[in-house]
């Protein structure tokens, strides 16, 4: 391990190999940071700041680096970009939970590392900034979305060193778009100059005329997988796994589900199945799961109240293997995606995989593995302990954003989320049964704008200004120029039923 320890980011202090000082003529961080990647490509670099280096807790940075594609830091009095980053960007990364390991591309110069040879597959695009935390949060925002897992780690110090400090920012309104207009689409860096004017009352020109003379990174193409992949051990003892599927009114959709898992090269211990029917007169409709024989056990639930939350809490109670598949009623899979899924997950430390979850017909939208903005309760597969933990929130019961929320849960326990597009689940999408199919929800009538559910989301784990992006795009988005909108009346109108939904979240939390 390599350890580089500055000053405030800007001055390079001395650097530590294998608890000795090590001799380097280059005095700039950000180049000496290349070089050392290059000449010891196999260590670890990291970096802390100066104050800090006497609490840096180098006993867990195995525990931290369990593989090569891991980026991580700590924001310990420093967090980089201000807040209003969330104003164009509403995905999880943004409100770091800092008590727990938690997924996110915004790096910190207090404390971090990274694998020497992972880094220099960022030297060709990056290897020109000269701000070190600029470049740091550019490795990660680039990496990422290449396949890359970011954290922020708080293992990097004491737990009660931990505690002292809430991390403020350190750069400026110019960096910030600059950022911007190199990392997102083009829209965003407008949309943030808007936000600026409307919110924060200034009129920030020069730096947005200045984002425009940096280069562009959305979406870059970074090869991660012929320099680093092929050399991750592969874990072959998978554990046991419990199955959770909820029903309702989808008898033979369900059948080919079970049919499916009785081919899987691994079986699951358990298959919990939740059935649903509202009419308290009625029988069930799967009489196969006690009469047929099973290479696994089959607990099965025959109840009156329906919700898709309601039925997964009953049957996370059963749970009781080291993985829990949560599955859908009318997805179907090939024999060895389970096996493989597993296998996937020992291998690269995973705590939560999202596996590609494709509709007949449709084609590949992502083609790397990498950390995932929200979570599939009809396709993942989690950890059985932290699983066990976590309940679904009966208040999205008929509504949208249960699965998102539950994910949401999973983040704010240290549990990250991976997507992987090579395990495939084919999603039937059955054009009847469901739990959307029971009832309207009571607030339809009232045409609240966004769903009273997705606002309840947004105001349990959005930061202010990403709420206040969040309900500027959203009236953006529904606005149809075709249909030559009075655009005050529009707003207005939308102001209403915003208002609206509002009121309903409110209902909501109190049930």
């Amino acid at each position: 391990m390599l350890l580089i320890i500055h000053q405030h980011a800007a001055r390079l202090v001395r650097v530590y190999y294998k608890e000795h000082s090590l001799a380097v003529k280059e005095a700039d961080l950000c180049r000496i940071f290349w070089d050392l990647a290059k000449q010891y490509p196999e260590e670890l670099i990291c970096w802390c700041e100066e104050s800090y280096v006497e609490e840096f807790n180098r006993s867990l940075l195995k525990e931290i680096f369990p593989h090569d594609l891991i980026m991580a830091s700590y924001a310990l009095e420093h967090s980089y970009f201000p807040e209003q980053i969330g104003y164009i960007d509403q995905y999880p990364s943004i409100n770091v939970n800092q008590e727990v390991r938690y997924g996110t591309w915004r790096m910190s110069t207090d404390a971090g590392g990274i694998k020497g040879k992972t880094l220099l597959n960022f030297r060709k695009s990056f290897g020109k900034i000269k701000d070190f935390g600029f470049l740091l949060n550019s490795i990660a925002k680039s990496g990422q979305h290449n396949g890359l897992f970011c954290y922020s780690e708080p293992c990097f110090f004491k737990a009660s060193l931990v505690k002292q400090h809430i991390p403020q920012p350190v750069t400026g309104i110019s960096e910030l778009f600059s950022f911007v207009y190199m990392h997102y689409k083009t829209v965003r860096v407008w949309l943030l100059f808007w936000y600026f004017i409307k919110f924060e009352h200034s009129f920030p020109l020069l730096s947005l005329l200045r984002s425009f003379f940096r280069k562009k990174y959305f979406l870059k193409e970074i090869n991660l997988r012929d320099s680093v992949e092929k050399k991750i051990k592969k874990i072959t003892e998978p554990g046991s796994l419990d199955v959770i599927i909820p029903t309702l009114g989808r008898r033979e959709y369900l059948l080919q589900v079970l049919d499916d898992l009785k081919k899987q090269s691994l079986l699951p211990k358990k298959v919990i199945v939740v059935e649903q029917n509202p009419d308290p007169k009625s029988q069930t409709e799967l009489r196969e799961l006690s009469s047929n024989t099973w290479p696994f056990e089959i607990v099965h639930h025959f109840i009156h109240k329906t919700g898709a939350c309601t039925a997964r809490n009953i049957a996370l109670k059963e749970v009781d293997a080291d993985w829990v598949f949560f599955a859908d009623d009318d997805n179907r899979m090939e024999a060895e995606v389970l096996e493989d899924s597993l296998e996937e997950m020992r291998s690269f430390n995973i705590d939560c995989l999202t596996l590609n979850y494709i509709q007949q017909g449709e084609t590949l939208f992502f083609g790397k593995r990498k950390q995932w903005g929200t979570f599939g309760a009809g396709n993942s597969i989690v950890r059985g302990d932290l699983a066990k933990k976590i309940r679904f929130d009966p208040a999205f019961n008929h509504g949208y954003g249960e699965d998102m929320e539950y994910g949401m849960q999973l983040r704010m326990a240290g549990c990250d989320i991976i997507y992987h597009p090579e395990f495939k689940i084919l999603h039937l999408k059955a054009p009847r049964g469901g739990f959307r199919d029971v009832s309207l929800p009571p607030w339809k009538i009232d045409e609240p704008k966004p769903a009273p559910t997705i606002m309840l989301f947004a105001k349990k784990y959005f930061t202010p200004q990403q709420m206040k992006g969040f309900k500027t795009e959203l009236f953006l988005r529904n606005y149809d120029l075709g249909k030559n909108l009075n655009p005050i009346k529009y707003w207005r109108n939308m102001q209403v039923r915003w208002n609206i939904s509002e009121d309903w979240a409110k209902k909501l939390l109190l049930k």
